[in-house]
């Protein structure tokens, strides 16, 4: 895309400054149209050093409401604590609301080129990082938010001129790094590899626009036209549907729910000899994926009453506190709601070593927020997808992913609800939502049946705990838990 690059005619002064003018006017009155329709904006500026983005990011920025957009510099490599999260984990934290604009001076681009420079990212990462951006680029765009992405380009005469300026001046000569310096020296070289990055990740519902930035004023006008383009197209997109992709991944075929046998149990005598036995061994093996870094998520769903606090508290009793935590998830608060429907799971990660419990989850996209109309179908067609995606890039990164669905029958839950609300100590239990979706129950086990078949995949599969018998499902649980973290600990042998 570089090489090819063709720069457009530069206005004459008069021209440049009616059209900045005019640019300006638009920009400002699109902020209120974004709001009014909850069109979350991301602006990422990439670019050569001393190419001026700030400078330019700077002078965009004043035609915005500053109540309506934040700024993110992620120029800085990734922290330790960072570099123990999957990839993609500090740049999502950061996207924006519906309604606001999000500019980032450059985004995930750096890290990946810098990667490529240093010599730290094989060929095989590199591929791994660019397919990670491409999906959830195409996820963010899918679920509503506009992405417009600007690499700001200047000539290796141009920047080496810029950079000796501003190594020359008392207040600027801080903002000349080994890096710029040495990206001025093996510009060709560096020349490749932005231009590969930027081919690589060019896509329609993302595209790259390549601004030529020797002077900045004509640099402003480039991005306010595009950008003001690129949002009005947005605006007039931003009712429609997606289509659905169809599945690439492999699925693991699942029973129906109704052809689950619920009769098995345990004895009491047998249960607390195993119970202490399992959690002694989860003891264990915690200490050593802590040891080997391999980062874990557990994911319960099932039904109401079913015994999934309970299940829980059995595994975490073995754990030590200090390399867990249990999230439980609710509705989403109106800051998460505004935002694309997995960040909130993004920001609930754990870290290398550390395993994380979800007590509900991401599937409530297509189950609550399905059966009751909190999205649209289109919403909650495409989710099947987007999480196989999410928990692909979860097991690329190296966490083992354990999926529970905690299955009981409508008697059974039945008797529980009316036990909870007869005891006075179990009443905080249950509520009048529990009531109402029990009402829904043959809605709610096509939506399971039809969630469980198109997301148990090879590297995510779901596992059936039969919980008529609370015990049973415990130790169940207990088997399959250690089982996939034995198995990730004899891999991470293998690879060392």
């Amino acid at each position: 895309m570089l090489k090819d690059f063709v720069k457009e005619q530069k206005p004459e002064d008069e021209e440049m400054k009616t059209s900045l003018k005019e640019e300006r006017a638009a920009l400002s009155a699109l902020q209120m149209k974004i709001k009014e329709s909850k069109l979350p904006v991301m602006v990422i500026f990439e670019g050569w050093g001393a190419a001026g983005k700030g400078s330019v990011l700077g002078k965009i920025i004043k035609n915005i409401d500053p109540r309506f957009f934040r700024v993110s510099t992620m120029d800085k490599a990734p922290s330790e604590e960072e570099k123990r999260r999957p990839f993609l984990c500090r740049y999502l934290v950061e996207i924006p609301e519906a309604g606001k604009f999000q500019f980032f001076d450059t985004c995930w681009m750096e890290e990946v080129t810098q990667g490529v420079f240093s010599g730290n990212l094989s060929d095989e990462e590199y591929k791994e990082r660019i397919h990670s951006i491409n999906t959830i680029e195409r996820q963010l765009t899918d679920n509503g938010y506009l992405i417009v992405k600007f690499f700001f380009h200047i000539s290796r005469k141009e920047q080496k001129k810029r950079l000796a300026e501003l190594k020359e001046g008392e207040n600027t000569s801080w903002r000349v790094g080994e890096e710029d310096l040495w990206q001025n020296e093996h510009y060709s070289h560096c020349e490749e590899v932005f231009d590969k990055y930027l081919t690589d990740t060019n896509r329609s519902a993302a595209p790259w626009y390549i601004i030529d930035a020797k002077d900045k004023k004509w640099a402003e006008l480039q991005i306010l036209r595009y950008l003001n383009q690129a949002i009005d197209t947005a605006l007039k997109n931003h009712s429609l549907a997606v289509p659905i992709l169809q599945n690439t991944f492999r699925l693991k075929h699942q029973p129906l729910l109704k052809d689950i046998k619920l009769n098995k149990s345990v004895s009491d005598e047998r249960y607390k000899k195993d119970l202490k036995k399992l959690q002694d061994e989860l003891q264990d093996l915690h200490n050593e994926i802590y040891h080997k870094k391999i980062p874990v998520i557990i994911a319960y769903e099932g039904w109401d009453a079913a015994g999934k606090g309970g299940n829980i508290k059995r595994i975490t009793e073995a754990l030590d506190p200090r390399g867990y935590v249990v999230n439980p998830i609710a509705s989403p608060e109106p800051h998460e709601k505004a935002r694309f429907y997995l960040w909130r799971f993004w920001n609930r990660l754990p870290k290398t070593g550390h395993i994380a419990i979800f007590d509900r989850t991401w599937y409530g996209r297509v189950m609550v927020e399905r059966l009751e109309g909190f999205c649209s179908e289109n919403d909650w067609q495409r989710a099947y997808n987007e999480i196989n995606e999410f928990e692909k890039e979860l097991s690329d990164w190296g966490a083992v992913v354990i999926k529970f669905w905690v299955q009981i029958d409508s008697d059974t839950q039945l008797a529980r609800f009316t036990d909870r609300q007869n005891t006075p100590e179990k009443q905080w239990k249950i509520t009048d939502e529990d009531w109402r979706n029990r009402e829904k129950w043959d809605l709610y086990e096509v939506a399971i049946n039809e969630m469980i078949q198109k997301t148990s995949t090879n590297f995510a599969p779901w596992y059936v705990l039969e919980s008529v018998d609370k015990k049973y499902a415990r130790i169940k649980a207990l088997k399959i838990v250690i089982k996939r973290l034995r198995e990730a600990c004899d891999q991470y042998d293998a690879r060392h």
